[in-house]
């Protein structure tokens, strides 16, 4: 019961945190003022200015609490991925991008920018892609015989090499005055990026699937035993994998539509919750959803605040893995010797 303990706290976190941040901005605003508004659109209470209101109704609800959510959504889902392939694949060193989706994601994303204006059909192509990596990964994986989970990860190098060398050719031939910006910001990651429509289109598959790995944590803890301990268990060992590594290939490739390419949360978040509720799966993946979300509302305001530009997501998520990513293999060298 003690480890559940920790889940009120992080809900009152999360919820302080995203208010703190629909109130920085280049134009801050007051706590007081924004609960008035809420109070007022929501429940009719109070008296508001009618300037002052549509002032706020937009900067509010249409710029930075589309923002919040966006980046709540792409951390909780980048953890949950992440912690989910490493119970699978019995790694802490393991990230969402194992099986080449990130790299698929921002090829059709660029590929996208190239030969199309429309944004919706820039963001289709960049799942379209993410999914056809993981597909021939794991096509990879089932053409030959032997360990399942090794044969996977060599899938998803080839596939990801295969992706990250198409990206290459793709910025080579794009216009560099036109196209290649907006290609390499996109790869750096950034919510500038995000559009309403399909934040709103995927926030409730994005939830759904979340939820629904949370309920199939007891498999990811008996697969994270081994193969052989987990058919003892009567677990259908390649159905659930496959079944897992589907879910949490999605939620991967939404945030890439989302926000482009943005590196480390899943790898890093999953160990803090580690640290703080221990390895069982049933705990582990809600608090790395929670923690992920705060984490990147955080990275967010941050990336917003701290210089007079604006500073790509990804760059501010890489900077703070990196030195993580070094701590965690110093921890895990005891491990392995």
């Amino acid at each position: 019961m003690k480890r559940f303990g920790i889940f009120p706290l992080l809900s009152c976190l999360l919820v302080v945190i995203a208010a703190c941040s629909l109130a920085m901005g280049k134009y801050p605003l007051p706590l007081r003022e924004i609960i008035g508004f809420i109070s007022f659109k929501a429940l009719n209470v109070g008296q508001m200015d009618h300037d002052r209101l549509q002032m706020l109704d937009n900067l509010l609800l249409h710029i930075r609490l589309p923002r919040v959510l966006a980046a709540l959504l792409i951390g909780a889902s980048l953890s949950v991925s992440g912690a989910a392939f490493q119970a699978m694949f019995i790694n802490p060193l393991v990230s969402p991008g194992l099986l080449g989706v990130l790299a698929g994601a921002s090829f059709g994303a660029a590929l996208g920018m190239i030969f199309s204006k429309s944004w919706i059909a820039v963001q289709a192509s960049s799942f379209l892609f993410g999914f056809i990596a993981v597909i021939i990964a794991v096509g990879i994986a089932k053409m030959h015989k032997g360990n399942t989970l090794l044969l996977l990860v060599l899938g998803g190098v080839i596939s990801a090499a295969l992706f990250t060398s198409l990206l290459s050719i793709i910025k080579y031939l794009a216009d560099p005055y036109n196209q290649l910006p907006e290609i390499v910001r996109w790869l750096m990651g950034d919510l500038s990026f995000m559009d309403r429509r399909t934040l709103f289109l995927t926030a409730g598959p994005q939830a759904a699937i979340i939820c629904a790995i949370a309920l199939l944590s007891g498999y990811l803890n008996a697969l994270s035993m081994g193969d052989e301990e987990a058919r003892s268990l009567g677990v259908p060992v390649e159905t659930m994998r496959f079944l897992l590594i589907f879910l949490a290939t999605v939620i991967s490739a939404m945030t890439v539509v989302l926000a482009g390419m943005i590196g480390w949360v899943g790898l890093i978040i999953p160990h803090i919750a580690r640290m703080l509720v221990g390895p069982d799966n049933k705990v582990l993946i809600p608090a790395s959803a929670l923690i992920g979300a705060i984490y990147l509302i955080i990275v967010d305001d941050v990336s917003r605040l701290m210089f007079n530009v604006e500073v790509p997501m990804g760059i501010t998520t890489s900077l703070v893995g990196i030195p993580f990513f070094a701590f965690i293999l110093r921890k895990a060298r005891k491990g392995w010797n």
